[in-house]
């Protein structure tokens, strides 16, 4: 019976990935707005600085490489900096934006509201202890932003802006929600400038850590749930999703991957970034 039991789990959880990967939103464009359309050289520079400071002074990685949060640390002179910052950014009209610096506009605004959220509500184990009743899961449908007139939520900035307008499948990478199982928090804001040095090295930071990808003791791939969650992004099925982490894998883990093509499961850690619970 145990025999079954263990034979039957990968595919169990693998299951259970795909049906969370269907509560997801899909990547579809915000219908009626006019939010992605990009500005030519040379745009209009947006001041990111407030945010560096605010990251360079809070965010640091524990023994294990995981970017922390240190949210208690939080004084209320930088609290307040955070909210300037944030109204600062909804002043900013994206159309006068060349397509890079809305990219980096964009998950900026993303990563500063979901520590604006966390700070709101801290102490919380995890963001999706922060819910709106007994169907929500977490903040990400709730109203939190106006830009150019429109009210967004975190997953109109990810799923109907992000993702169909740039079609980046390194966003993911970049993007943090505030959990121990995702790619680390940069401990300095995005800028245009760098977005292609940033996006190769978070992506390969997260594929060659323990929460990409690891292996099971029959020496099985499990890699993190956003390779379920947001599959099509990086290819269209399995065996294309592997091939595609194979690139960015150092050899070592390249060469494990290829003697063990099929995955055995898909997870992630949900506990909240939080330097207290990190050191």
């Amino acid at each position: 019976m145990r025999k079954v039991l263990v034979l039957l789990l990968p595919p169990l959880l693998a299951a259970c990935a795909s049906v969370e990967r269907l509560a997801l939103p899909a990547a579809a464009p915000l219908p009626g707005t006019d939010l992605t359309r990009a500005a030519p050289p040379p745009g209009e520079r947006v001041d990111h600085e407030d945010w560096s400071i605010f990251l360079s002074r809070y965010v640091a990685p524990d023994a294990q490489g995981v970017n922390r949060v240190a949210y208690a640390q939080v004084t209320p002179a930088d609290r307040a900096r955070l909210d300037g910052y944030l109204t600062d950014l909804q002043a900013v009209d994206p159309a006068r934006l060349t397509r890079e610096q809305q990219l980096a506009y964009w998950i900026n605004l993303y990563n500063a509201v979901t520590v604006d959220v966390i700070l709101e509500n801290y102490p919380v184990a995890s963001i999706r202890d922060i819910t709106d009743g007994p169907l929500s899961f977490g903040p990400w449908d709730r109203p939190l932003v106006q830009v150019a007139g429109e009210t967004l939520t975190l997953n109109d900035i990810e799923h109907r802006i992000i993702r169909p307008t740039f079609n980046e499948p390194r966003i993911h990478y970049a993007l943090n929600c505030a959990a121990v199982g995702c790619p680390n928090l940069m401990a300095r804001a995005w800028q245009a400038e760098t977005l292609e040095r940033d996006f190769t090295a978070a992506e390969h930071a997260y594929i060659n850590d323990p929460r990409g990808v690891r292996f099971d003791d029959r020496g099985g791939p499990i890699l993190s749930k956003i390779y379920i969650w947001f599959r099509e992004d990086f290819g269209p099925n399995e065996k294309a999703v592997l091939a595609y982490i194979e690139t960015a894998a150092n050899p070592d883990l390249r060469a494990r991957l290829q003697k063990a093509p099929r995955v055995r499961a898909y997870k992630y850690d949900w506990a909240l970034n939080d330097a207290t619970a990190g050191f």
